[in-house]
């Protein structure tokens, strides 16, 4: 066999995407040019060093000319025999569930399982009038109305047991109160959130940033962020969404399935996307370092976002339209445009956004996850499942609990390696999140200062004239 020995390498370049620039504020169209940032790369490189240091060496054999070739062909032997196998072989294939199982609890020991969405706020609303001083979240498996709710999948329990590492609560408000106490209740919500962390922090913690997400996770709790659902929730005020970041929130899903005055719904009516308001709504997030979340928006709403933003965005619940033709799914040319922005589609385990029917299947689930690895990479799909916020779940994902089986069952795939799985499980969110975070930073530097822009004022009866 014959060995061809390797030039020596170089120092790899430094990946740049247009996130690391900071934007001309108002100025109109950006190329992104996204390039997926790769967790598990070595930090360094192994390499031989093939010049001599002396012209005299070049008319000797036993120079270190000589060694050097002697010594680089004998590496590269010995790592042709060695990775060979490897090359054939490149991962133990895992034969029963158990082995695979095991393989996905310790690798989520080192990387966290990010879930998008959660609806158990809402549930606390509506079951304990959000009054949790009675409530133990470790026994409502057992108690009613949680037992006999086809809507409650969440507890301590089964967190611990679905290996969650980090949860997006989900402060939401229905759309029946935009323009009336929208802002009230949002706030509510949030205040549930940081209650319900606080009153069971053995085992949850509320985080506001990727790096204590990921020391939290360390630490051995779930790590806690808060998601305000639905655009109505600001009042049409960018001073609301700003002390809804200062309280904690980390992203805003635009809108729910209802039309705002700048942007609409998934329920629409219209062919509009984002209003100039609602361009200004997607820059202060930007500034602000607050993830822009595409569920539940039109189509025309998200492309509008996508244009607009200098960060990634998110889908925080939803999966593929080509295999169930929901409106709260993405179409294929948005998939790729997710790729181009370096955002990240969390799949929903909804069964009606899965099969558009009753019944499901883990294996649907996996559908929609292939279908958008397929579309738009490895790096740009994720979970958020949805629980507590749906009343029909696919078998064998009853609950939170079943996570790990989910990813288990991934893992029986020859195409999924360890690496693509903590991908999908964590890793691309993370990613989306740093990034967002540093546009932020560099914004700041930049003396980026905050939006002022004033929606156009509405003629509502709840408002007054100071509004």
């Amino acid at each position: 066999m014959l060995f061809q020995i390797a030039p020596c390498p170089r120092e790899l370049p430094v990946r740049e995407t247009s996130f690391n620039v900071v934007p001309q504020y108002y100025n109109g169209v950006r190329d992104f040019h996204y390039q997926p940032y790769d967790y598990h790369a070595s930090s360094s490189l192994e390499s031989c060093s093939c010049s001599s240091g002396s012209d005299s060496s070049r008319t000797s054999f036993r120079g270190p000319w000589c060694i050097c070739i002697v010594v680089c062909v004998v590496v590269a032997t010995l790592a042709a025999g060695l990775g060979l196998p490897l090359a054939f072989n490149p991962q133990p294939q895992l034969q029963t569930p158990e082995e695979r199982l095991e393989v996905v609890r310790k690798l989520l020991k080192d990387t966290p399982l990010i879930d998008g969405h959660n609806d158990l706020p809402w549930n606390l609303r509506k079951f304990v009038h959000n009054k949790l001083f009675k409530l133990n979240l470790s026994a409502i498996s057992q108690q009613e109305p949680w037992s006999k709710s086809l809507w409650s999948h969440t507890d301590i329990p089964r967190l611990r047991a679905g290996l969650i590492g980090a949860q997006f609560w989900s402060a939401y408000v229905p759309c029946k109160a935009q323009h009336l106490d929208a802002v009230q209740i949002t706030l509510e919500q949030i205040d549930v959130i940081k209650r319900l962390v606080e009153y069971n922090s053995e085992h949850f913690a509320l985080v506001r940033s990727t790096d204590e997400l990921k020391q939290i996770h360390k630490a051995g709790r779930i790590a806690s962020l808060i998601g305000v659902e639905g655009g109505h929730a600001l009042g049409n005020s960018l001073a609301v969404l700003r002390t809804f970041y200062n309280l904690g929130a980390r992203y805003l899903t635009i809108t729910h399935n209802c039309d705002t005055p700048w942007a609409t719904g998934t329920s629409t009516q219209k062919q509009d996307g984002l209003s100039a308001f609602g361009q200004s709504v997607i820059k202060e997030m930007n500034r602000l370092g607050m993830i822009i979340d595409l569920s539940h928006t039109s189509m025309n709403t998200a492309k509008a976002a996508l244009n607009v933003t200098h960060a990634p965005v998110i889908f925080s619940h939803s999966s593929a339209f080509s295999l169930c033709n929901s409106s709260r799914n993405v179409p294929d040319d948005i998939l790729k445009l997710i790729a181009h922005n370096g955002g990240v589609v969390m799949v929903n385990f909804y069964t009606l956004h899965v099969t558009c029917n009753g019944t499901a299947t883990v294996q649907d689930v996996i559908n929609h996850i292939n279908h958008i690895r397929t579309v738009a990479g490895i790096d740009h799909v994720g979970i958020g499942a949805g629980y507590d916020g749906i009343n029909m779940t696919p078998s064998g994902l009853e609950d939170v609990s079943r996570y790990p089986h989910l990813l288990a069952e991934l893992l029986a795939d020859p195409s999924w390696t360890e690496k693509d799985i903590v991908s999908l499980a964590g890793l691309n969110l993370l990613r989306v999140f740093e990034k967002v975070e540093e546009v932020r930073d560099k914004w700041k530097l930049a003396d980026i200062l905050p939006v002022e822009d004033s929606a156009p004022p509405l003629h509502n009866p709840c408002s007054s004239i100071y509004s």
